[in-house]
């Protein structure tokens, strides 16, 4: 596949009337609730308004279900991170419980965080999230990990810099 310049809005404007229906239905299958498809529908579109670089599509669907099928993934990751959020607040007492206002930014960060991690080894993201979450030492972590404390250091730069460059 070949790469174009930035996005041409006329070329995502035509896939749009094209293979709008088609993707709002090709999801619905999958998530069996017509509103989250017709969300995810219109996340795929803005993906391809955001992207810096339209590819020269051939195969129109083809295309659309890959771009869906990553905005389907992170639908599903942010499901997961939201689920285990809210079960971890609803094992704390209801007196340090936070505030829905807080409960929505917190989220958010976890989210934003799961974000900047994702696509680091399974062990960096761990020993960033000990250290970070739990507040455990490059020893503790270590010990938990089976890891080094010079591996801890290393995994906890290598994490710290993600974070750090993707702002």
């Amino acid at each position: 596949m070949s790469r174009a310049n930035p996005p041409s809005l006329p070329l995502i404007e035509g896939l749009y009337l094209s293979h709008q229906g088609w993707l709002t239905q090709w999801l619905r299958r999958r998530l069996g609730c017509p509103d989250s498809a017709a969300d995810l529908a219109q996340d795929t579109f803005l993906r391809l308004l955001a992207a810096r670089e339209t590819p020269a599509i051939k195969e129109p669907r083809a295309f659309l279900t890959t771009v869906a099928k990553r905005v389907l993934f992170n639908h599903y990751r942010r499901q997961d991170v939201e689920r285990a959020y809210l079960q971890a607040i609803a094992q704390l007492p209801e007196a340090v419980a936070p505030c829905e206002e807080h409960k929505a930014i917190i989220l958010e960060t976890l989210l934003e965080l799961d974000r900047l991690l994702d696509g680091l080894p399974s062990p960096v993201r761990r020993a960033f999230l000990l250290a970070q979450v739990d507040g455990l030492s490059y020893a503790e972590i270590g010990e938990q990990l089976g890891l080094s404390i010079a591996t801890v250091k290393r995994h906890l730069n290598r994490a710290a810099m993600r974070c750090y460059f993707a702002l």
